[in-house]
């Protein structure tokens, strides 16, 4: 990936107070994989399977570990977390463009609403009344912000956002395009077959730098607020219903689904597609696996899972097969197990002969 900013690899190293092995005045025009890189690009190797590419690499150097370094005859920084350090890095190279501070002439802000001069609300934006941006935000086009919906200072709403009424967002928050926050909780209530609906009364409110992927959905709560915590990371096509509570630093990946009242802890990562049922409680530092279905609550933090692996397709119908008799497997084992227990092992008769 080409960029029109140059560095120096000797700045970049001491950027990442990273040791340079090799020419510190190299010039860096951007990021690059190891399969990928040309002369200019600085690349990393943070994956073991990757490291078969770094022998033949092109790259003009390269973010390593001192064990990954070791017979590494290129230029290397040698850091401790090759991840991390291109992580921070990859903000030298960024190329998104920015909007030009001030609000573009054909949004449409409601008198009532504050925003700060130093804000950047572009085209065809609606912000509507008694809204409130802060310093430093930026709002993509089409972006929508509710009535009485907060930003605050250094937050990026992409284009095609939508904050509906109420919602409440701290500072330095990333809102991918179309995500939506705070649309209506699925609530109704069945008389006689027909569903009622329930007016969602509450809103929603989220902490400082937190990230919301494309088309992500969180909706408002039905009478208190659906809370995310401060750092918590939201994957694309996530559904959060309402009242759900996430607590700091917590990761999900793309798919998730939690159902409403649901509370998560702090410092768990959900992998892709993991669903969890509503009204239970996850603890701290827990990590669930791709694909699994939560049922009841965690208490203990740890690694769980649910379903099974893939394997080959004939396997598979022959487990599933096999897994339709368990119930009936299970009942006969009992039975085997009781009549051998009502049995008097021959060993315990006594006899005076």
């Amino acid at each position: 990936m080409m960029s029109s900013v140059v560095y120096m690899l000797g700045d970049l190293a001491e950027q990442l107070d990273a040791e340079l092995r090799g020419d510190p005045t190299l010039r860096v025009t951007g990021l690059a994989t190891l399969q990928d890189a040309g002369p200019e690009h600085l690349s990393f190797l943070a994956n073991a399977q990757y490291r078969r590419f770094l022998a033949d690499t092109q790259a003009g150097a390269v973010l390593l570990t001192a064990k990954d370094a070791e017979g590494y005859e290129g230029v290397a920084l040698i850091v401790a977390n090759p991840y991390l350090a291109y992580a921070r890095l990859s903000h030298l190279f960024e190329r998104r463009p920015l909007a030009a501070v001030g609000v573009h002439p054909s949004a449409v802000v409601d008198s009532s609403a504050h925003v700060d001069p130093s804000a950047r609300v572009g085209a065809l934006v609606v912000i509507e009344a008694n809204a409130w941006i802060g310093p430093d935000v930026e709002i993509g086009s089409h972006s929508v912000v509710g009535a009485r919906s907060r930003i605050g200072a250094g937050g990026r709403l992409a284009a095609r956002v939508t904050l509906c009424h109420d919602v409440t967002i701290g500072e330095r928050v990333v809102i991918q395009p179309g995500a939506v926050i705070g649309g209506e909780g699925f609530g109704f209530a069945n008389e006689r077959g027909s569903w009622e609906k329930i007016a969602q009364l509450g809103g929603v409110r989220i902490g400082n730098d937190v990230e919301i992927g494309a088309n992500t959905t969180i909706d408002r709560g039905a009478i208190s607020d659906t809370v995310i915590g401060n750092g918590v990371k939201l994957d694309n096509q996530i559904m959060i219903a309402h009242n759900v509570q996430i607590g700091d630093n917590t990761a999900m990946a793309g798919c998730a689904g939690v159902s409403g009242s649901t509370k998560i802890g702090r410092n768990c990562m959900i992998a892709g597609g993991v669903g969890l049922v509503g009204h239970i409680e996850v603890c701290d530092n827990v990590f669930i696996t791709g694909m699994t279905m939560v049922t009841r609550s965690i208490t203990e933090p740890g690694s769980y899972s649910s379903g099974t692996a893939m394997q080959p397709a004939a396997e598979w119908r022959k487990s599933a097969a096999r897994i339709r008799h368990l119930d009936d497997m299970a009942r006969r084992l009992q039975q085997v197990e009781k009549r051998l227990a009502s049995v008097t092992p021959s060993g315990d008769a006594s006899s005076d002969g």
